[in-house]
């Protein structure tokens, strides 16, 4: 028969209730899958902001040194891809992001955009020309 030792277990008691404290804030940083095109997408803080970094897609998988030749810019148009920042500005938090730019390399124009977090594996990202007209995607978390 063992003797119950009630200073060990207070000290097991202790450190599990360290581990079931309340649940961290969802975080909507880190490495997202796009739907389209095999698109990864690193977001990241900057500053107080969301920003975010085009990692891969099909496109740069076929060609590394792909460049950003459908710029509404010609001075850009020599930029690479790959690392390209395609999400800035987005303030808020912790779940709703909004006040940002999305950059569309296809068409080299930039939109107007919003990020909600729906759960730790699900970013809803809207791009929008002039508030009315909005296109809606469901990112994957990765990492």
């Amino acid at each position: 028969m063992t003797k119950f030792n009630l200073s060990r277990y207070l000290i097991y008691l202790a450190i599990g209730a360290l581990g079931c404290g309340p649940a961290l804030a969802a975080d909507p940083t880190g490495l997202w899958q796009t739907p389209v095109r095999g698109g990864q997408v690193e977001i990241t803080k900057c500053g107080s902001n969301l920003c975010g970094r085009l990692m891969t897609s099909d496109g740069l998988k076929a060609n590394p040194a792909l460049k950003d030749e459908n710029n509404v810019n010609a001075a850009l148009r020599g930029r690479a891809i790959q690392g390209l920042t395609i999400l800035t500005g987005f303030a808020g938090g912790p779940k709703d992001w909004h006040g940002g730019s999305i950059y569309n390399a296809e068409d080299g124009k930039t939109y107007s955009g919003s990020l909600t977090l729906e759960n730790d594996n699900t970013l809803k990202l809207s791009g929008c020309v002039m508030s009315v007209l909005c296109k809606t995607q469901t990112w994957t978390r990765l990492r």
